[in-house]
């Protein structure tokens, strides 16, 4: 088999890649997002058939915008000579397995704080493509560098380095040890007003979710606080005006990138105006896309001017749009709109499949099948070994029937391996950090946000 090198060193950012597999099939590609609180709980009916929607329309509310500053001046990197061509990635795509390329799509939870047999059977046999760490994994400092530093172990002799991600947001979607610095929210960081604030908080997050290992952070959050009653955004919001979301929260999208770490930007098509949180429940908002396209998806419609890596598509239903399916199952909402509409072009990833809004109202193997054929990139299954399997089984099925065309996921594991090529990810293993110049860094930015 062909093996791609990923070359190490310095993250210096690099022209997106030009697709080769787009011609090879008319589906569009979705995306997903990650758990979204602390205190959230995951969803514990069996998968059920499809229901009808529990949930009722939220009601809409839009903020004023803020006054207008421009964002900082960034001088973008050269591209990176070693990063490798489109001959190479497609080179290394030839020479994968359908198993291999299927497990590069997904992105899973694991359990506990060490890397349990569970865990190194879906990297070493499953050849999973990443792994996700909430807070009933992280352990003191030396505990989470060694569980980091053990899962990219496992991974050794598969196609690709690990996505080592985290939800590290601040305020109260905060994962990492005690031993940092306590960030504040976003919504603290949105009352300043400032996109150099915000670009300075993207650029210190990166540098403490790497200093452990991680190389993806689940941030920033494009969603407007529009809904009072929003039970899962709030504070996790920069602002309640598109405005000063999208400013804020771009800002924060470039910091992350300037330090090396993968930005993924959400939740698609926006969460602000749920009144059910989608960890228990199926939320559904009764706006048409007119209405969406006035206050939603204006930040997402920024990010991917700013040419955005990754976006996670959230599950709410939207019935004015598709009645059958949420956005993270929608070829309308992932393909149509996002797609062509928004003309996305970058890695699409799912929320958690196995929250409440999916797992009570849909089964667990046939909604990986669906969003898959809506476009999704990467499934994250952040809970049970069972539910990986599960799903890797539904998804290699459906390719052998000839349910899902395996030129569909040549086209995913290409933008992937793209991915992961432009920020020269690495399985080599990291040290345990000295975190005070960093901690030192965090507290006097924090200052003015932590006052109130």
């Amino acid at each position: 088999m062909t093996r791609f090198r990923f070359p190490h060193g310095k993250f210096i950012p690099a022209a997106r890649p030009l697709f080769l597999f787009a011609a090879a099939s008319g589906l569009l590609l979705a995306s997903g997002c990650a758990r979204n609180d602390n205190s959230a709980q995951q969803g514990t009916s069996s998968p059920q058939a499809v229901s009808s929607a529990p949930a009722t329309p939220a009601a809409s509310a839009e903020g004023a915008p803020a006054t207008p500053e421009p964002a900082p001046t960034r001088t973008p990197a050269a591209p990176d000579d070693s990063s490798p061509s489109d001959e190479a990635l497609s080179s290394t795509l030839a020479g994968m397995t359908l198993e291999e390329k299927i497990g590069q799509m997904l992105l899973v939870g694991i359990q506990g704080k060490t890397a349990g047999a569970e865990a190194q059977k879906m990297i070493a046999e499953d050849k999973v493509g990443g792994i996700i760490l909430y807070s009933s994994n992280v352990g003191s400092l030396k505990e989470l560098v060694r569980l980091t530093n053990d899962l990219k172990k496992s991974n050794s002799g598969n196609p690709a380095p690990l996505f080592i991600s985290i939800d590290q947001e601040g305020g109260k979607v905060s994962r990492l040890p005690a031993e940092y610095a306590v960030f504040p929210s976003n919504a603290a960081v949105g009352q300043g007003d400032k996109a150099a604030a915000a670009g300075t908080m993207g650029e210190l997050l990166a540098k403490a979710v790497k200093s452990s290992g991680f190389n993806m952070d689940f941030a920033p959050v494009l969603d407007i606080n529009s809904n009072p009653k929003n039970p899962v955004i709030g504070s996790r919001s920069f602002g309640n005006s598109a405005e000063l979301v999208s400013r804020l929260g771009i800002a924060e999208m470039k910091g992350l990138e300037d330090e090396g770490v993968i930005p993924v930007a959400k939740h698609y098509p926006g969460h602000g105006d749920t009144s059910v949180d989608s960890h228990l429940e199926l939320p559904v908002i009764n706006k048409t896309a007119a209405e969406l396209a006035k206050l939603e998806w204006l930040p997402f419609e920024a990010a991917i001017q700013e040419q955005a890596d990754a976006v996670m598509v959230a599950h709410i239903l939207f019935p004015k749009l598709d009645p059958d399916r949420p956005a993270s199952l929608s070829k309308v909402i992932i393909g149509r709109q996002l797609r062509g509409q928004m003309g996305y072009d970058g890695v699409v990833i799912t929320d958690d499949l196995t929250m409440g809004a999916i797992v009570k109202n849909y089964s667990l193997p046939a909604a990986a099948v669906d969003t898959v054929l809506a476009g999704s990139d990467i499934l994250l299954v952040a809970h049970e070994y069972k539910n990986e399997q599960a799903v890797r089984s539904a998804l290699l099925k459906s390719v052998k029937n000839g349910t899902i065309p395996e030129s569909r996921i040549d086209e995913s594991v290409y933008r992937i391996l793209a991915l992961k090529a432009k920020y020269q990810l690495s399985d080599e293993a990291v040290p345990v950090p000295d975190l005070t110049g960093l901690n030192s860094d965090i507290q006097a930015w924090r200052k003015p946000f932590m006052q109130k």
